[in-house]
């Protein structure tokens, strides 16, 4: 029996020895790219233990300073950083994302279907694209009507009021205020959130946080109290499938995360059907509540039913519209706000105070101005008007590139033949011996980030500082560098589809602010972002008190 037992263990090493070890130290293509720590070329052990601590972002930020624009996280992941060869190679060449039944993005699915976002096939998500890029372009979203409408009555009737109505003590409930003073946070999520849902489903059946605070609270706790628990079904779905078994599931990701996700769902469907009953009943909407992109996607799914004759029932169309849009206004609202709080942060700091007196001035160009100091009028300036404002398209670009709300790695996955990865790709090296590129097998996985994007100190000097200047005074080839390494809202045919519609209501939420208002801060206890794919302050709060301006 020992002998038995001495043979079998000599047969695994046999095995096991060569596959994890000589082949990943010896002949694996991987073995030339720089490893982020000694375990990297035989283990994940070392980058899901950076997961597991959620530091995962500062980890990989701080390899790359190390060691350079590409490096090894683990035997089968590869970090990349920078453009050339890197994102023009990863996200220009149309990497897919990963694939499978355990695909890293399958996580973001919602009601158990398949959105545009989550799919792992470029085809697939092209198709989808496609119904709808239209509304979401930069001309449409400034020249629609139907928007307008609706942001004037959300600016005039909600907004503006509110604001008002915290600066002088009549708002009550909800935003954890007093006199002018305000959590600013979750004030900016109220705002997004009815911004975003209003058009993608119409007013009369969106989102009506901003005057109901309360509401609004409620929602947040149930969508923020699921993070944090994100680790175990993206990194080691297998492990959570075994403990499902078992029954110990809730160990690792609490029964509270299907609950806040089965509420999410369950109002987000209120909303579809609002919006179905809407074109069905016939009737011609005001342009305020046409349901934009309800109407878009609908009319979409159904002339791609048509033309391939498949047989997908109304509920089924149902789920796939609800997963679609819960995916839109959720990215929507969520990375707007998180981008318009460190906005209004740094501007509060005292020794920014001096760019609120410049953007105000800016600001007071627009004809008519954003404010409320005209009762009764509901006019907002035009879009275009707004879009054109240099200094606010600074202060925007500069915050989206210093607190990114997505600095998380967006992976993807090399193609079977493989890919030559590195800066000297695209100059027409692609030896081994340039000690820049590097050839990854295929089905590895490989990722960039915002965060270490935009801390290249040869892109933007001091990247630590929060500067709008640079996007002001820099010019020629910087500036196109700049540009290019700017990444905010991702790259290539999978970058964020609504960033028009982002970029449009925070230049309008923050004219509607610093037009009329100055900002002071009361306590930005724990305003540090997370480390996180999507980060949000630490502290999910910001106080703020406003002071009205007297002199507009």
């Amino acid at each position: 029996m020992a002998s038995l037992n001495s043979y079998l263990l000599f047969i695994f090493a046999l095995v096991l020895v060569p596959l994890f070890f000589i082949v990943p130290a010896f002949i694996s293509p991987l073995r030339r790219v720089p490893a982020a720590h000694p375990l990297a070329q035989f283990s994940s052990a070392w980058i899901l233990w950076k997961r597991f601590r959620v530091v995962e972002n500062a980890t990989i930020k701080a390899v790359h300073d190390r060691l350079g624009p590409v490096v090894l996280l683990g035997p089968n992941e590869v970090s990349v950083n920078c453009v050339k060869g890197g994102l023009s190679t990863v996200y220009g060449g149309g990497m897919e994302k990963p694939t499978g039944k355990d695909g890293w993005y399958g996580n973001f699915t919602n009601f158990n279907v398949m959105n545009m976002f989550a799919t792992s096939s470029g085809k697939l998500h092209s198709q989808r694209k496609r119904m709808i890029s239209n509304i979401y372009s930069k001309s449409n979203i400034q020249s629609s009507r139907e928007l307008a409408a609706r942001s004037s009555i959300i600016f005039h009737k909600r907004i503006l009021p509110m604001l008002d109505g915290i600066c002088s003590g009549s708002m009550s409930g909800g935003y954890r205020h007093t006199h002018g003073v305000c959590d600013m946070y979750l004030v900016l999520c109220g705002m997004t959130m009815d911004i975003v849902t209003s058009y993608i489903f119409g007013l009369s059946v969106s989102a009506n946080f901003t005057e109901n605070p309360i509401v609004c609270g409620h929602f947040m706790h149930n969508y923020n109290s699921r993070h944090g628990y994100s680790f175990w079904p993206f990194e080691t779905p297998g492990f959570l499938r075994l403990m499902d078994r078992f029954g110990l599931r809730k160990y690792f990701v609490p029964d509270l995360v299907a609950k806040a996700n089965g509420e999410i769902e369950e109002w987000t469907m209120i909303m579809v059907d609002g919006a179905r009953k809407l074109l069905d009943s016939g009737v011609q909407q005001d342009p305020e509540n046409t349901p934009i992109v309800y109407q878009q996607l609908r009319l979409g799914l159904e002339r791609e039913a048509a033309k391939t004759g498949s047989n997908r029932s109304s509920h089924e169309q149902r789920l796939m519209i609800a997963s679609e849009l819960l995916d839109h206004f959720a990215a929507g609202f969520d990375t707007s706000a998180i981008t318009l709080t460190y906005l209004v942060w740094e501007l509060s700091r005292p020794h920014n105070q001096h760019l609120q007196g410049r953007l105000r001035k800016e600001l007071l160009t627009l004809s008519p101005i954003l404010s409320a100091s005209k009762p009764g009028s509901m006019d907002i300036p035009d879009a275009k008007s707004v879009d054109s404002l240099p200094l606010l398209q600074a202060i925007i670009q500069e915050v989206l590139r210093l607190h990114s709300a997505i600095p998380g790695p967006q992976p993807r996955e090399t193609p079977v033949g493989g890919a030559f990865i590195g800066p000297d790709v695209q100059t027409g090296s692609t030896s081994p011996q340039s000690g820049r590129t590097y050839f990854i097998p295929g089905r590895v996985r490989v990722s960039a980030n915002a965060l270490t994007l935009h801390s290249n100190p040869d892109v933007f000097p001091d990247p630590s500082k929060f500067s709008p200047e640079r996007w002001l005074t820099t010019e020629g080839e910087a500036r196109k560098e700049m540009d290019r390494w700017f990444w905010a809202f991702g790259s290539g045919g999978r970058m964020c589809v609504g960033s028009n519609l982002a970029i449009y209501q925070m230049k309008f939420i923050i004219a509607a602010i610093y037009t009329s208002y100055r900002t002071h801060i009361i306590d930005d206890t724990g305003i540090e972002q997370e480390d996180a794919y999507t980060a949000r302050p630490r502290g999910q709060k910001l106080m703020i008190k406003l002071e009205p301006v007297s002199n507009i």
